[in-house]
């Protein structure tokens, strides 16, 4: 995992040697670590910042860890392993779990072994995406393996592009839409069920209203990228709500809906851009991943981007 990134302006890669090194940059976060295996000690760490949170994966080792979490916005540990094994305060936790906390906390944890995780810590003023149920507790729930998977790989392909492409972050439209596919990842991850919802339940014909105004708003905005914040301020509701409305009305899950609404977008563009590229394309709907985007738009359009493009241009000259 480390051994793929280079540091950059973008990403800060740090090895440590020894216990002695670690000490240091382990005090300036309030935890205190007993190693349980002092000869093969080897511990590592890279960060990422995007606009409203911070992304640290760490190789860690075998030790004894007490630690007092300070997160008013919350934050997620999540396996990038799966071979995890650890435990919290007497509970047994594998790569099957994730944990997650909002407010303060103090944490004793057990890692008999080297582990690989991230530690994904936001901004206050993140708006509240209906995560965190209870305060100043850390908790641990079973993750749906697909959305772990599909969480964990975001994680990998922003340290990638940081190590890669430091200069995308330095736009922060661009640093904001890889944010977005994160947030709408967690979003999966939390499984903001409508059924779980605290309120009640929504009403069918109130669904089908929400899900009309996504789509008025894509429509009326077919270039902007899609923020889901933006998306349930101008709904007047909460990002939960919005979420349980597309799951209700569309069958899939907002982070799926949006996609899916993107990809039809870069589709829309493709045909009409003349002398754009597919990479251009994509990018301006948010895809900085262009394998994955290529891999997403074959399995949607059973066609090449670049044939779209094509198409598209051919159109534009036998019309001229």
């Amino acid at each position: 995992m480390f051994d793929s990134l280079a540091p950059s302006s973008a990403l800060q890669l740090i090895r440590f040697a020894d216990i002695d090194a670690f000490r240091p940059a382990e005090s300036l976060e309030d935890a205190r670590s007993i190693p349980l295996d002092v000869t093969n000690f080897a511990a590592a760490r890279a960060v990422v910042n995007l606009p409203a949170c911070r992304i640290i994966v760490a190789r860690s080792f075998a030790r004894i860890l007490d630690t007092a979490y300070r997160v008013p916005g919350g934050m997620v540990i999540l396996p990038m392993t799966n071979d995890l094994r650890a435990s919290s305060s007497g509970m047994f936790l594998d790569s099957r779990f994730f944990a997650a906390l909002r407010g303060n906390h103090d944490c004793h944890f057990v890692e008999p072994q080297t582990n690989h995780h991230a530690l994904i810590i936001f901004s206050p003023a993140l708006r509240d995406r209906g995560w965190f149920d209870r305060a100043d507790a850390l908790w641990a729930r079973v993750a749906d393996r697909a959305a772990h998977l599909h969480a964990r790989q975001l994680v990998l392909d922003i340290l990638r592009t940081a190590s890669v492409n430091p200069h995308m972050f330095e736009t922060r439209e661009v640093a904001a839409h890889l944010q977005e596919g994160l947030l709408l990842a967690f979003d999966d991850l939390f499984h903001n069920d409508p059924l779980l919802d605290h309120g009640a339940p929504l009403a069918g014909a109130r669904s089908a209203r929400l899900v009309q105004q996504i789509d008025d708003y894509i429509a009326a905005y077919p270039t902007a990228p899609i923020y889901t914040a933006n998306l349930a301020d101008e709904c007047g509701v909460s990002i939960r709500t919005l979420s349980s409305a597309v799951t209700k009305v569309r069958g899939m899950s907002l982070h799926q809906y949006i996609r899916l609404k993107r990809l039809w977008a870069t589709r829309s563009q493709l045909l009409r851009s003349g002398g754009a590229s597919v990479a251009t394309c994509a990018r301006a709907q948010g895809f900085h991943h262009l394998g994955e985007f290529a891999a997403a738009y074959r399995a949607t359009f059973h066609e090449a981007p670049s044939d779209t493009l094509a198409r598209g241009r051919q159109s534009i000259l036998r019309a001229s």
